[in-house]
């Protein structure tokens, strides 16, 4: 059975694919402008090259990102199996179970964060899977002696040993 979810990303799908082809099949003296006011693009593009500036901080948002993503994802189907009517009291708890275990996950990993934060003074990126610990710092030095201090700051949080990797990002 289709829901609703579905039923939107099949129409918005199917409406994306036919306006592509119409843009595709469009004839292109309909695309070109006459109007003056508007430049030659191929000459602008042939002029100007663009530049990116790549900021330290641009590599953890783009892991904060991706992170979020999937953490957002997976919440979405657990709160959609919360509110089902179909499921099962077993399902729901489970659910609401791991929502839970997702949340102090996350809490976690923002207070190893600002702990290396305020401790060393970096910008880093934690991800936590259950007993790995993956860190990311942005720094332009690369040294076995912070990283190794790094990792003994993370283990004193916990009594069991965890698995603790960290890498450096400039």
């Amino acid at each position: 059975m289709i829901n609703k979810k579905n039923l939107w990303f099949l129409t918005l799908f199917s409406l994306i694919l036919v306006l592509s082809v119409y843009y595709i099949t469009m004839p292109s003296e309909l695309l070109m402008t006459t109007n003056n006011d508007y430049t030659n693009t191929e000459e602008v593009s042939k002029t100007e090259e663009p530049v990116v500036n790549v900021e330290e901080s641009s590599i953890l948002t783009a892991l904060r990102i991706e992170a979020e993503e999937q953490v957002s994802n997976e919440l979405e189907e657990l709160q959609a199996i919360l509110v089902n009517a179909d499921a099962s009291p077993e399902e729901k708890n489970l659910a609401y179970e791991k929502i839970k275990n997702i949340n102090n996950i996350r809490t976690e990993e923002e207070k190893l964060e600002k702990e290396i934060n305020e401790t060393f003074n970096l910008k880093a990126f934690v991800k936590i899977n259950g007993d790995q610990i993956r860190v990311v710092i942005s720094s332009d030095k690369h040294d076995s002696e912070l990283a190794n201090n790094i990792i003994r700051k993370i283990q004193e949080n916990y009594e069991q040993n965890k698995y603790i990797s960290v890498k450096f990002q400039v």
